[in-house]
């Protein structure tokens, strides 16, 4: 059984779709072990604990310095003895500790088909702002492993998503979630899950 850790710091909406794939047997082979926020105000701590799963709050805030919130991150997955840590909707740049740590275990949702609307600055509802400006006809979004740059990791899955006439950003986010991160989110972690894919050569590929 895959031990998750799931990484939030808002209102949890992927996370949500994650605990319905899991229930319904749609996710198999997978239980979420810990809901970790960086914010103690986030209602996707409230979701966790809806459902009876591990809910805990670190934050930089509550350290001296970086590096004790770096370890006091590494600590927690590592005392919940976590398999995957998925990054859904996290607004803390990843310390480079527990990218080793945990090489190849660490996937992030990202609200656009990556490489567009990518990198440094670009998460959010500023990733479609900027989807928009540029008048794009197709976005989507992307699952993909963490390295060490700002989603530079092997992409697992993608899924497009229409741009429509009249759309705003906050139209535009809501149906790339409903539409792609929902579901490809849950998927990327079932195939982890049931040990169909591998990385090889920086790529993602299907284990023969």
């Amino acid at each position: 059984m895959l031990r998750i850790g799931v990484c939030v710091s808002g209102g949890g909406t992927n996370l949500q779709a994650i605990i319905d794939k899991i229930e319904s047997g749609e996710v198999t082979n997978a239980e979420i072990a810990v809901v970790v926020s960086n914010n103690p105000g986030a209602y996707a701590l409230q979701r966790a604990e809806k459902h009876g799963i591990p809910a805990v709050c670190v934050s930089p805030k509550a350290f001296e310095s970086r590096e004790a919130f770096n370890t006091a991150l590494v600590d927690t997955m590592d005392s919940f003895r976590i398999d995957l840590i998925v990054l859904a909707g996290y607004l803390v740049v990843i310390p480079p500790v527990l990218i080793e740590r945990y090489r190849n275990k660490i996937i992030n949702i990202h609200p656009s088909l990556i490489p567009s609307f990518c990198g440094t600055g670009n998460y959010g509802l500023t990733v479609h702002v900027n989807a928009l400006k540029r008048g794009v006809k197709v976005t989507g979004a992307t699952v993909h492993f963490v390295d060490e740059g700002t989603d530079t990791g092997p992409i697992i899955l993608q899924k497009a998503v229409a741009v429509e006439d009249g759309d705003t950003p906050e139209i535009l986010q809501r149906r790339v979630m409903e539409q792609a991160e929902w579901e490809i989110l849950p998927k990327a972690i079932d195939l982890i899950a049931n040990q169909k894919i591998r990385v090889a050569d920086g790529r993602v590929v299907s284990r023969s």
